[in-house]
């Protein structure tokens, strides 16, 4: 174990996370609180899972999370596919709804690699903007 030991904060994101992990060589991390408790550890094994969530999985959480909870949309409102973690969302935004909005809701989902919005009525390159996470 290092001295003094490596640790992480709970609102840390796996990015964070992985990313301390690596510049130390360590392969398990303590998670503290807001007054240095102990909350938890986090393993290698445990940062991988994320990125190896099924493309279903995270087509379901962003619609049940981002749509539905976080934007108040229905969940047939705007299509989403999901294809190895890229995730390509199409239709029409209500006027509350901005694109980038709903892109950067979508980015804070674990597993997804990139973000393209295409609105209605537009398709293939010309009308795709590319996000990446």
């Amino acid at each position: 174990m290092t001295s003094p030991a490596v640790c992480a904060r709970e609102s840390w994101s796996v990015v964070d996370a992985a990313r301390v992990m690596a510049r130390h060589r360590i392969k398990r991390l303590l998670v503290v609180d807001d007054e240095g408790r102990l909350a938890g550890v986090v393993s290698r094994s445990d940062l991988l899972r994320v990125f190896l969530r099924t493309d279903r999985a995270i087509r379901t959480e962003i619609i049940e999370e981002a749509l539905v909870k976080a934007l108040g949309l229905a969940p047939s409102s705007v299509q989403v596919d999901v294809t190895h973690g890229h995730v390509v969302l199409s239709g029409r935004l209500p006027d509350h709804v901005s694109a980038p909005l709903l892109e950067e809701h979508c980015r804070s989902v674990d597993g997804v690699v990139a973000v393209e919005f295409r609105p209605a009525g537009e398709s293939g390159a010309e009308g795709a903007a590319a996000v990446g996470s």
